[in-house]
């Protein structure tokens, strides 16, 4: 039989199975991803084909591969095409369904069998194969795990097929050597306790789409045609967000418009484990940052800013300031996602520096530029600024990164102070100017905004364990912001499976 006779449909491929079975056929089937087929996949299918008179496998399809980024590296009909050309394979289909569950019971094989990276049921981190257990003992299927020499496709991918530099996979072996996934892992297992309070500013980012029509035929304008728009919750919003993904319970305090508030909005927007207190300003609408936008290429051809930055009258920022104060009392971490538009007022930056540990973060940003920089606060305990923000601060642009960091760490009396670089990655220095350089991992960047606040996000958590190195503050920052970077805008939360899955591409 052709490769491909051999390939098809689900539809197809469930009514052969079950021909197959009314013939007496003992029927075993097979499931994975099979990225790059390997000696490890082609012993795996002829003990399975041992088991058996036929032997069917289904292929993960590409939309729901979660390998992590740049994967699978080879689309679903070339991987189908692979496993076809196998002479112990008899027919081959691309699932359907996210999980193999769903496809189980359509098929109804005969024995469903895994390959020897599961060592048991219950020894799948993911849940994944007893679920998949859980449904052959529903239809009445044998489940059999292969014994044979364990592969990785994602390791020979990472050795072989790596899309980073020669720089990025040299310090990607260095950082193998001295961590391992699980030691990853377990540092965000910690981060899961810690109780958190978040101040800050919240920011509705309006995204306007639009295409360039031309210039215009009776003014030196360009025009363009809208085709549509979002809106995201930006700032503290967001940053809440990435927070809340990754322990029990986060406490947002921060100022909406009275006029024209979003509330209801916002609150949707908000993951069921972010507790809000909103404080009012009078006469003024909540912050909405209005971007026009290229559709395809995604460049920002302009913004407005609607706001009123003039901060809450006296009396509110007293009330602001105090439950503040009694609520973050008992906080692991107090997190200020400063944006410099008046939710942080200069009396509330005096009291959030009593804090048990602050983590700051001051943006500049048209709205502010050159009137807010991080020596507002008298005492941080870990700062995050991107390299131009820490510039502006200092007034200057000829000194390294390096020796500017270390006289901020200084000043500020900062245990950890981490440095954004872009696309050169990141910097992070502790207590006696010990520093580390990580590079950036990121592959494709659809929108810069808010990679900064996932990187800010995750590693002000992993730096108030306090005893974490500051490598791997800097390696799950920088993952953070690697996946923040493929995400339009604020749609989507950084999690803690998503930033797993990177991890594991990058280390595996």
């Amino acid at each position: 039989m052709s490769i491909e006779q051999k390939i098809k449909s689900i539809d197809e491929l469930v009514e052969l199975v079950a021909e197959l079975k009314k013939q007496g056929k003992k029927v075993v089937h097979c499931h994975g991803v099979f990225d790059l087929l390997h000696i490890g996949h082609i012993r795996y299918f002829r003990q399975a084909a041992s088991w058996g008179d036929v032997l069917v496998v289904t292929v993960s399809p590409d939309r729901f591969v979660d390998k992590g980024p740049h994967r699978p590296a080879f689309g679903e009909q070339l991987r189908a095409e692979g496993v076809a050309s196998q002479d112990v394979v008899d027919y081959v289909a691309v699932n359907e369904w996210p999980t193999a569950e769903e496809l189980l019971r359509k098929l109804r094989p005969d024995v469903y069998v895994k390959g020897s990276d599961f060592k048991s049921i219950d020894a799948d981190p993911t849940g994944k194969l007893r679920l998949e257990a859980d449904v052959c003992k529903e239809i009445g299927s044998e489940l059999r795990l292969t014994q044979e020499i364990v592969f990785s496709s994602t390791n020979l991918i990472n050795r072989f097929m790596s899309s980073f530099s020669d720089d990025v996979q040299e310090y990607l072996e260095m950082f193998r050597s001295r961590f391992s996934i699980k030691d990853v892992e377990d540092v965000l297992d910690r981060v899961a306790g810690l109780k958190v309070t978040v101040v800050g500013d919240t920011i509705l980012d309006d995204y306007q789409y639009c295409s360039p029509l031309g210039a215009s035929s009776k003014e030196p304008v360009m025009a363009f045609s809208h085709s549509g728009g979002d809106v995201f919750a930006g700032g503290v919003l967001a940053i809440a967000n990435h927070l809340s993904n990754l322990v029990e319970r986060v406490d947002m305090f921060t100022v909406l418009g009275e006029t024209d508030t979003q509330e209801d909005f916002i609150r949707e927007q908000l993951n069921p484990n972010v507790t809000p207190h909103f404080a009012y300003q009078e006469n003024a609408p909540t912050l909405r940052k209005r971007r026009y936008i290229e559709g395809y290429s995604m460049v920002k051809l302009f913004e407005i800013y609607h706001m009123d930055d003039s901060g809450l009258d006296t009396e509110r920022d007293t009330e602001f300031r105090t439950r503040i104060r009694d609520v973050s009392r008992d906080s692991d971490v107090v997190v200020a996602a400063d944006f410099g538009h008046g939710a942080i007022s200069v009396e509330t930056r005096e009291t959030l520096t009593k804090s048990k540990y602050l983590a700051v973060n001051t943006q500049a940003n048209a709205g502010n530029r050159g009137f807010h920089t991080i020596s507002a606060y008298g005492r941080c305990d870990f700062i995050s600024l991107a390299e131009p923000e820490l510039r502006l601060d200092a007034r200057d642009k000829v000194t390294g990164v390096i020796p500017m960091t270390d006289d901020l760490r200084q000043r500020l009396g900062a245990s950890m102070v981490a440095i954004t670089r872009g696309k050169k990655g990141s910097y992070v220095q502790t207590d006696g100017g010990v520093g580390v350089l990580v590079p950036a991992f990121a592959h494709k960047v659809v929108d810069k905004i808010g990679s900064g606040d996932a990187f800010f996000s995750v590693a002000s958590l992993v730096a108030a364990l306090r005893d974490v190195s500051p490598e791997i503050v800097a390696f799950l920052g920088n993952v953070a912001g690697a996946i923040a970077v493929g995400i339009v805008g604020n749609q989507k939360s950084v999690t803690k499976q998503a930033i797993m899955k990177h991890v594991t591409s990058l280390l595996k």
